[in-house]
């Protein structure tokens, strides 16, 4: 069932449009001009609305352009001066769809059908598109965060390529992610290619693709992690584990912005933004002849570190309350309580796995506590297993 509302300044087509929509199962409002319909417009939500195009005072087109200013809903035109110049100027100003008076009644359900449809799977994905946003949100107030935040949201809106760095377990994903989110590439893919987890005679198939035929088991074309990135971000976790001959044509690439398959000889243009991620010191790596210096000095044109846990214990707390709501809904049990002594135990670990570490603790505890933390609790379940 889906909430209409109906303007029309013809009270007789304002009843039979009530009438039919009633019959099936819709709730329908009526407007019998463009002043009240705007009224309605800003005070109820509407799964669509039919609008007519002459109207006394305020026409349909003006009333259309006022709805999208106020919110993004499907709006059907309708009219009994139809022309194909009305029709377009319509759509282009955001209307759904323009139906001529007097509408064939298969064809006006069938288009309400479809515009409810369109409006729920907006807002499912703006509700996965939060939900995500959340998943990957940094949590913490300290000094050193902040000044993450504030490096994030001035590096983010530019192209610049970035190399973050920092301790294993301090969250360089969620900044990775922070920084695609906030960039004008948001709506483009985010490609994540841990290095450290694909063996080196894999890595340049996973990031370049590979031709059929081009070793044994390529059975057939596929694309790399470049291209299925391109207009977006590619980001190249642990890079400091990539083969020295994976570097080179990662170099290429990014001084050409094209690639080549494996076992192919055509250059593809790509389109992406590379941020990468270490938990090694590169110099030291380049020094050693483990790492390209030019491959270095082309990704660090930004660099970004993330502070260790230990540097930020006063995001502990924050932290650790936050895993507790998170992870008890997924768990499907109510948010546990927290005494303060169990926090203060918590604020002094070491937390040499950083927040990934925490995080794991914070599930123990949820998992094997009842409705409360105590300082026992971590004395039984968290201390015996720290290193």
């Amino acid at each position: 069932m889906a909430k209409i509302l109906v303007v029309d300044d013809e009270s007789s087509i304002r009843r039979t449009l009530k009438e039919i929509l009633e019959f099936e199962k819709h709730k329908v409002d009526l407007a019998p001009n463009g002043e009240e319909a705007l009224e309605m417009f800003r005070d109820e939500e509407y799964d669509a609305v039919l609008l007519d195009i002459k109207m006394p005072e305020m026409d349909g087109m003006e009333v259309l352009e006022k709805m999208m200013q106020i919110r993004e809903v499907p709006v059907i035109m309708i009219s009994g001066h139809g022309t194909i110049e009305t029709a377009v100027e319509a759509i282009k100003k955001g209307a759904y769809d323009f139906i001529v008076k007097p509408p064939d009644l298969n064809r006006l359900l069938i288009t309400i059908r479809n515009a409810v449809e369109k409006k729920e799977l907006v807002t499912q994905t703006r509700q996965l598109k939060m939900e995500i946003d959340k998943k990957y949100e940094i949590v913490g107030e300290s000094e050193g965060i902040l000044r993450l935040k504030k490096m994030i949201s001035r590096v983010a809106p530019t192209l610049s390529r970035v190399l973050i760095i920092g301790e294993n377990g301090t969250g360089k994903e969620l900044v990775a992610r922070q920084i695609h989110q906030q960039s004008p590439r948001a709506h483009a893919p985010f490609i994540e290619v841990n290095c450290a987890a694909i063996p080196s005679e894999l890595i340049e198939s996973q990031l370049f693709g590979h031709e059929k035929g081009s070793f044994t088991s390529a059975i057939k074309q596929r694309k790399g992690d470049f291209e299925l990135a391109s207009g977006g971000t590619l980001f190249l976790d642990e890079i400091g584990d990539m083969s020295l001959s994976a570097q080179a044509k990662v170099l290429r690439a990014l001084q050409e912005n094209k690639i080549v398959r494996v076992g192919g000889e055509q250059d593809i243009p790509v389109d992406v933004r590379i941020i990468a991620a270490t938990n090694k010191n590169l110099k030291e790596e380049i020094r050693k002849g483990k790492f390209r210096e030019d491959l270095y000095h082309r990704l660090s044109v930004i660099i970004i570190e993330v502070p260790p846990l230990r540097e930020r214990k006063e995001d502990i707390e924050l932290l650790t309350r936050h895993f507790i709501d998170e992870i008890s809904l997924v768990q499907g049990k109510a948010p546990l309580e927290i005494t303060d002594d169990a926090l203060e135990v918590l604020k002094e670990s070491k937390w040499s796995g950083n927040v990934r570490e925490l995080h794991n603790v914070v599930e123990r505890l949820v998992i094997l506590c009842d409705k409360q933390i105590t300082r026992d609790d971590i004395k039984k379940y968290v201390e015996p297993l720290m290193l």
